[in-house]
C-alpha cells in the first residue's frame, strides 16, 4: 500500500519500543500501513517478525493504578490515575490522591468512566479534583482507564508500585484461588478466559497472520490453501493454549493449567471474567 503519509522519527521510536523490531522495519511497517500503529504491528508479524507486543494496553506512560473491591467482595474496580513523570507518580501524595479516587468509585457504586467523573468525592466532584490537582502539580493528569467487575466474589490485586491492576470475578468465594489467579493473570496477560470468549475479530486476525506467515515461508510453497488452512488451525489451537486463562501454564506449577488448578481447589470453582489494566 503506498502513502503520502508523513512518518515522524517519533512514531518510529514508538513502534519499535512496542515490538522490539528494527527501526528500518519499523518505518517500512508504518509506511505500507499508512501509519496505522496497531496495523503496524501485525504487519511486521505478517513477515513472520518476533514481535514483543502482539496488543497494546499501554493507556498511559506514568500513572497510578488502582485495584480496589468493595467490603462483601460482590464488586471490584480498577483505575488509572495517569501523569506525565514517574516522579509525580512515585509521590506519596499522588497515591493518596488515586486512593481517594478509587474510594469515590467503590462508595458510590460508579459504573463507568463518566460516571467517575461526575461523583462527588466531598465537596468537589472528582473531574474538579483532577483539574485542581493538574494546576497544582503543573503536569497534566487524568484518569484514562476505569473497569468494573461484578460477580459473586471479585478478588482484586496491585502488582508492583501500583503500575498494574487485575480484578477477578468467580462464581464463589475463594479468597487465596482468586489471588493467584489475579496473580496469574498480571504476569501472563491472557487474551479471554477460555477459548470460548476469544472474541471472533482476534480469532481472524490469529487465523490471517498464520496463513500470511506460511505463504512467506519457502518451505510452503506447494501447499493447497485447503492444508493451509488446517496448518493455521494447529497455530489458533497454540494460540488459545498460549493466550486464554484457563489453558495457560499455571505460573506457580508449570506441570499443571490454570483450569487443573482450579479444579483441584474446588471443582465447581469457575472464573466468570477478568479485567487487566497496566501502565505502558
Amino acid at each position: 500500500m503506498s502513502t503520502t503519509v508523513t512518518i515522524s522519527a517519533a512514531e518510529i521510536n514508538k513502534l519499535r519500543q512496542a515490538t522490539g523490531a528494527g527501526m528500518m522495519d519499523c518505518r517500512k511497517a508504518l509506511t505500507e500501513t499508512n501509519g496505522d500503529f496497531e496495523a503496524a504491528i501485525d504487519w511486521l508479524r505478517k513477515q513472520g517478525q518476533k514481535v514483543a507486543a502482539k496488543r497494546s494496553d499501554r493507556e498511559a506512560k506514568e500513572g497510578v493504578v488502582i485495584a480496589k473491591t468493595t467490603d462483601d467482595n460482590k464488586s471490584g474496580i480498577i483505575v488509572c490515575v495517569s501523569c506525565e513523570t514517574d516522579f509525580v507518580s512515585k509521590n506519596a501524595d499522588f497515591v493518596a490522591f488515586a486512593q481517594s479516587i478509587a474510594d469515590a468509585a467503590i462508595n458510590n457504586n460508579v459504573k463507568s468512566l463518566e460516571e467517575l467523573n461526575a461523583t462527588k468525592a466531598g465537596e468537589a466532584t472528582v473531574a474538579d479534583l483532577v483539574n485542581d490537582k493538574l494546576a497544582s502539580i503543573g503536569e497534566k493528569i487524568g484518569i484514562t482507564k476505569f473497569e468494573r467487575v461484578d460477580a459473586p466474589y471479585v478478588a482484586s490485586y496491585i502488582h508492583g508500585a501500583y503500575r498494574m491492576g487485575v480484578l477477578v470475578g468467580l462464581n464463589k468465594e475463594a479468597a487465596d484461588a482468586g489471588k493467584d489467579v489475579a496473580m496469574q493473570i498480571a504476569a501472563m496477560n491472557p487474551v479471554a478466559v477460555d477459548q470460548d470468549s476469544v472474541p471472533a475479530e482476534t480469532i481472524e486476525r490469529e487465523r490471517n497472520i498464520a496463513i500470511e506467515q506460511m505463504k512467506q515461508d519457502p518451505k510452503m510453497a506447494g501447499k493447497t490453501d485447503d492444508m493451509l488452512s488446517k496448518i493455521a488451525q494447529g497455530k489458533l489451537n497454540a494460540f488459545f493454549k498460549e493466550q486464554t486463562l484457563l489453558a495457560q501454564a499455571f505460573v506457580k506449577d508449570a506441570g499443571k493449567s490454570v483450569a487443573d488448578y482450579l479444579k483441584g481447589t474446588d471443582k465447581d470453582l469457575k472464573v466468570i471474567e477478568f479485567k487487566r489494566v497496566a501502565l505502558g
